[in-house]
């Protein structure tokens, strides 16, 4: 049996990968271009928000038996389309299912997408469920609540970085969550996948209780052992501005998941009737506390729940370092800079030098700070601290004897450099 997993980079698509693979069936990974992936079994780089007519699916769906569409993206933003990735490509996807024969297909929507759509993740993860059931096919559609998992992504790796901190920021409006375990979400598809097993139904898959924001965190905390934190409410306008700055990063290509889109949507919360998917799968869902119960918690774990919120502060700090530093040397600090290249005799060359420095740290802070140039960023600002210390040492070697240590400083930053270079990747 040869299925077909769209979106086999994410949370779920690549545990669904694996489960499918531990059963001896036969996976195709549909991955975006330029995406990581790991584990066995052919992949196929496709921009689902580009595929949005059936002649790009057809050619990968020889010889498939099943599909499973996992992709999903919470916010436009450069590189990502939700209409594109939620809806068009979808709906050419199943399409082109129906003119290949590939009759089953498992669909990942979201919980509470057809009572409310406050944003255009919901909105478009409705159109592309309408889309499938108008097909001729033998369709299931699941729409999970907040799944969490080993892996750390989006909100699995949220709760792990706020148990991580001393005081527990809390936004307000934020509605109950029927958190559920990626094990149940697998074994779901597992299910479903079959070819004789039951076909066209809308399914909601939750965990067995309704917790609040604040008590998933803390069953995180409890969990990784530490004692519990305090709490502080955020007020309304700060937490506006923390979702406003996150909305920023997104614009710069990075993918926190505490955008606009997460406000309005988590506002509604993530609730529902899990009974249907009970009685067709026969599932119990497992309550977090007893899942995190059951699994041991390593050092990597307690290193990561720390590294997380800590990585923006690591990418923020680096950026405006640079550009920080490019600027007081063409402002406040222009003159300071000639007459320290004169002291290397530089002559007529010290102010363009100046000006040529400030350019290269400015270029370089942007770089940081956009997602898709920061790792050539990061390495470019290593290469110059690099290049600065070599060139002090040899036109200026008193510098290393200054008080203030302008030489010496270039090492711990270099290190900050190579840290953030370690933990670059978000999946």
């Amino acid at each position: 049996m040869r299925v077909l997993v769209v979106g086999a980079s994410g949370l779920i698509g690549s545990a669904v990968c694996a489960k499918l693979l531990e059963r001896g069936t036969t996976v195709v990974r549909v991955v975006r271009p330029g995406s990581s992936w790991s584990g066995a079994g052919a992949a196929v780089e496709i921009d689902l928000a580009q595929a949005h007519r059936p002649e790009d699916w057809l050619p990968h769906l020889s010889g498939i038996a099943a599909v499973v569409n996992c992709a999903g993206t919470l916010q436009d933003g450069p590189g990502e389309d939700t209409a594109g990735v939620h809806a068009r490509g979808p709906a050419a996807l199943f399409q082109a299912c129906e003119k290949a024969g590939v009759r089953r297909v498992i669909h990942f929507s979201a919980m509470g997408v057809e009572k409310e759509q406050p944003s255009s993740f919901s909105r478009t993860k409705l159109e592309g469920d309408k889309a499938l059931m108008a097909r001729d096919l033998d369709w299931v559609i699941l729409r999970p609540s907040v799944v969490l998992g080993p892996g750390a992504f989006g909100a699995s790796a949220l709760f792990r970085g706020l148990a991580a901190l001393p005081v527990l920021p809390l936004v307000p409006n934020t509605g109950l969550l029927q958190v559920v375990r990626l094990e149940d979400v697998v074994r779901t598809v597992e299910i479903f996948v079959r070819p004789d097993a039951p076909k066209q139904l809308v399914l909601e898959v939750a965990g067995p209780e309704a917790l609040s924001f604040e008590d998933v965190v803390r069953t995180y905390r409890r969990w990784l052992g530490w004692r519990p934190a305090r709490v502080l409410n955020l007020p309304a306008a700060l937490a506006d501005l923390l979702y406003k700055f996150s909305d920023l990063a997104g614009a710069l290509g990075w993918r926190p998941p505490t955008r606009s889109t997460a406000q309005k949507e988590i506002t509604r919360g993530a609730v529902g009737d899990i009974r249907a998917w009970s009685e067709n799968t026969q599932i119990e869902p497992t309550a977090l506390s007893a899942a995190l119960a059951g699994t041991p918690v390593s050092v990597q774990e307690r290193w990561f729940a720390k590294l997380y919120l800590l990585k923006p502060v690591i990418f923020v700090v680096l950026s405006l370092f640079w550009i920080g530093t490019g600027i007081i040397s063409l402002t406040a600090g222009y003159q300071i800079g000639i007459d320290l290249m004169e002291r290397t005799g530089a002559g007529v060359l010290a102010g363009p030098s100046v000006i040529a420095g400030a350019i290269a740290d400015i270029i370089i802070g942007i770089a940081i700070a956009v997602r898709r140039t920061s790792r050539a960023g990061l390495y470019g600002a290593i290469g110059l601290s690099l290049f600065y210390a070599v060139a002090g040492t040899i036109l200026l070697p008193e510098l290393w004897k200054e008080p203030l240590g302008p030489l010496m400083k270039i090492w711990p930053i270099i290190g900050l450099h190579l840290a953030a270079l370690a933990i670059l990747e978000e999946r």
